[in-house]
């Protein structure tokens, strides 16, 4: 009787817990794919959040924890990676040469990397291991590569173009480079510059002003570099003339504005080969741009893919030889590689606007990352921590006393975390590697960020951080003028 009360208990039980309704586990936010994080045509595919929800950036099975480092070194803080350039490079490389097998493109292909984009050393060397050539655009950016040669950090099977308005010393040590057996390839600007190369013993290239234009931050009615199209056309036989370069502006928005420039200065290769038997090279120059506001965008992949496919059509049907291939895309290669870190030092309240906040950091827009105010840079902006906790609306300002020093996203807002009387709250701002470092200035005599290079699992200090003493020396002040 006990044993049959108990089965009949038991089986109530199994009965009721069958009956009852199973909770569903409610699922955890991709945070990952909330910060737009992780995805290759975004160039984010190196960055993850881990389970305390910080930023982390991955080489291999390397992981470095961009929260950690910021309060490590301190803030303002930018980290270089130099494997992301590595990557970058190798997979544009890799692109171009796959589809000219793919379509039987008998022409070369070669990369240059524009060193105004970034001259930082531990930028350039990665690209020079990784096969890159280089592009300079003035006597400094060349003695550089002087400097490098003169290490034997390359050999002279590199190749340089020299773009830019050229100064007698300019050129001087384009001839003294060339005379070290360096294959330095001055590119015509002006007709001035047509007479004081006529003596070059080496490679020569024109740049050409095309009539078209690209949607681009670059002026759409004027250019002030290169040959107009009739100047470069009625030029004499220049015997080692090799390359046609061209550049129609930087951030290029859509591909098509990459595509229509490259059938449009193949028609003037065409005529320019007629006169120039020894033209074999197109150098489409700069402007492939990169996802900032992480929306749809071209890749390097598709636009790599159609130029070889149209500049072989183009060629077949000209029934001339397939032409050999430059590009300088210098953006798309450097700026995923720097991440810039800031730390929110306190928080005004805001009416009536889009942002409930301004969140004032540590450092400058205006100094650090010039484009903000320049072009009014839009920028990928996220938490460094506390990326799984509540958030709010937020516009971020500058610590200069100036009130062009801030980022409201073109007036709309940051989503970043509620701040914590415990806790410094870091932000980061991806793709600080191009131009920002050039244009860079101390507005209010403030300190550059300290810069520090993640590679190999290991940091290591690139550049100290300045203190009043070295910034006050820019401006003529001696150690003990200003005590």
């Amino acid at each position: 009787m006990i044993l049959r009360k108990t089965q009949d208990h038991d089986e109530r039980n199994r009965i009721m817990k069958k009956k009852k309704p199973k909770r569903r586990r409610k699922p955890g936010k991709n945070w990952k794919k909330f910060w737009k994080l992780g995805v290759d045509g975004w160039n984010t595919q190196f960055f993850d959040v881990n389970k305390e929800g910080e930023l982390t950036a991955n080489e291999g099975h390397h992981i470095y924890n961009l929260n950690d480092l910021a309060l490590k070194y301190g803030t303002p803080l930018q980290v270089i990676f130099p494997f992301i350039i590595e990557d970058q490079l190798k997979d544009l490389i890799g692109y171009f040469q796959a589809y000219m097998k793919i379509y039987g493109y008998k022409g070369k292909f070669s990369y240059h990397y524009p060193m105004k984009v970034n001259q930082n050393k531990e930028f350039i060397l990665p690209i020079i291991s990784e096969g890159g050539n280089l592009e300079v655009t003035s006597i400094n950016e060349l003695w550089i590569v002087k400097k490098l040669w003169e290490g034997e950090k390359f050999n002279s099977k590199i190749r340089v173009f020299c773009n830019g308005p050229k100064t007698d010393q300019y050129l001087d040590l384009v001839e003294e480079l060339r005379g070290k057996e360096m294959n330095i390839v001055p590119i015509i600007e002006s007709s001035e510059e047509v007479e004081k190369l006529s003596k070059y013993k080496g490679d020569i290239g024109v740049r050409v002003n095309l009539e078209v234009k690209s949607d681009t931050h670059w002026d759409k009615k004027f250019d002030l570099f290169g040959l107009s199209e009739k100047d470069a056309l009625d030029l004499a036989k220049i015997k080692n003339l090799k390359v046609m370069h061209y550049h129609v502006g930087s951030q290029i928005k859509s591909q098509k504005g990459i595509l229509d420039a490259v059938k449009y200065a193949f028609g003037i290769y065409i005529k320019l080969q007629k006169t120039h038997s020894s033209l074999d090279t197109i150098d489409i120059g700069g402007g492939f741009g990169i996802p900032y506001e992480r929306k749809k965008f071209y890749t390097a992949k598709g636009v790599s893919n159609k130029i070889v496919r149209m500049l072989k059509n183009l060629s077949d049907k000209a029934e001339i030889k397939h032409p050999n291939l430059a590009v300088e895309w210098g953006r798309y290669i450097v700026a995923p590689a720097q991440v810039t870190l800031y730390k929110v030092i306190y928080k005004k309240n805001i009416l009536k606007a889009n942002a409930n906040s301004w969140y004032v950091i540590d450092g400058s827009f205006m100094n650090d990352l010039k484009d903000t105010w320049a072009i009014h840079q839009k920028w990928h902006i996220i938490p460094a921590n506390n990326m799984h906790g509540s958030l709010k609306t937020t516009w971020l300002a500058g610590s200069t006393c100036d009130s062009d020093d801030k980022y409201t996203d073109g007036g709309n807002y940051v989503l970043m975390p509620k701040l914590h009387e415990d806790q410094s709250q870091f932000i980061a701002v991806l793709d600080t590697g191009a131009y920002q470092d050039g244009l860079s200035s101390h507005h209010c005599l403030l300190s550059a960020p300290l810069k520090i290079v993640a590679q190999d699992g290991m940091i290591k200090i690139f550049r100290k951080r300045e203190n009043a003493d070295s910034v006050g020396k820019l401006f003529g002040w001696t150690n003990g003028d200003h005590k």
